[in-house]
């Protein structure tokens, strides 16, 4: 096998490895996808993403991600954003769908450079996000530490909001494995710790599932918002979200769907040794 062609992507700090199969099939594994991944051994990444032809006839390409840790993930937002602003610079358009396991999601450019995807609904019943038992989603008798009556929220993902007073004290990367792993959630969860800022913005740090601590989550920042504005702790339905990395803007429409903007951009290109795609890291 040769050298396969990658793109280093990121959001905000949350970053990507991009291999593009749409033209020759390139199949990943969860064993590669961790060798690759890995910041020491492989390209460093929290998510590796393989664009491949579109399923859907009004699709403009089918987007598989693969976290850290070999497992795969329906939605990213950050991810889809990043890929959404590389094919619409090589099509010079502005807007496409992109096609992912959580379904079809709408992504334009605006003036600014800020990229928007459409993340779709916020699913709130137990049974979607999936919970291992019946339950008001919005008070989850679940937590870690500090992290404690949870609002649970699916963005194609799950997501367990944790509110308290300052997001930045809580040690995310100790409790938030705790609850990712718990026996409410059967496909684990990802975890987010938040606290309301005078100005009406979110401070959101994240523990992806799959992934660890990240510098930003998009499907993160949606779920943190919905949770907010059920639990009335916002005015409107839109607000910023301050991740680690920077800033996000999350808006709840009417019809359900949620949007997610913010900027993204690529770090560099290189070559992936075959090596890592024939069983082994390089």
């Amino acid at each position: 096998m040769e050298q396969v062609p990658f793109i280093k992507m990121h959001g905000l700090g949350n970053d990507f490895v991009v291999l593009d199969a749409r033209e020759t099939p390139i199949p990943v594994t969860g064993d590669q996808a961790a060798a690759i991944a890995d910041r020491r051994f492989g390209v460093g990444c929290d998510q590796l993403i393989v664009l491949e032809p579109a399923k859907s006839d009004i699709a403009d390409v089918f987007v598989r991600f693969l976290n850290s840790d070999g497992g795969e993930s329906l939605a990213c937002g950050n991810g889809t954003r990043c890929i959404a602003s590389l094919l619409m610079a090589e099509s010079t358009a502005d807007h496409l769908i992109v096609e992912t396991g959580a379904g079809l999601l709408d992504a334009e450019i605006g003036a600014d450079g800020l990229v928007t995807v459409d993340m779709g609904p916020a699913k709130l019943d137990w049974r979607e996000i999936p919970l291992s038992e019946a339950v008001d989603t919005l008070h989850v008798p679940v937590g870690a530490g500090p992290l404690e009556d949870a609002v649970c929220v699916s963005m194609g993902n799950p997501h367990a909001v944790f509110f308290v007073d300052d997001a930045e004290a809580v040690q995310i990367e100790v409790f938030g494995p705790v609850v990712e792993t718990h026996k409410t959630f059967p496909e684990f969860t990802n975890v987010e710790a938040a606290s309301i800022n005078a100005d009406g913005s979110i401070r959101m740090r994240v523990w992806e599932r799959g992934a660890g601590v990240t510098l930003a989550c998009g499907s993160g920042a949606c779920a943190t918002l919905v949770a907010a504005v059920r639990r009335g702790l916002i005015d409107g339905r839109k607000a910023d979200i301050i991740v680690d990395g920077g800033r996000l803007t999350v808006e709840w429409l009417p019809d359900n769907n949620v949007l997610l903007t913010g900027p993204v951009a690529t770090s560099y290109t290189g070559l992936l040794d075959p090596r890592f795609l024939n069983g082994g890291g390089a």
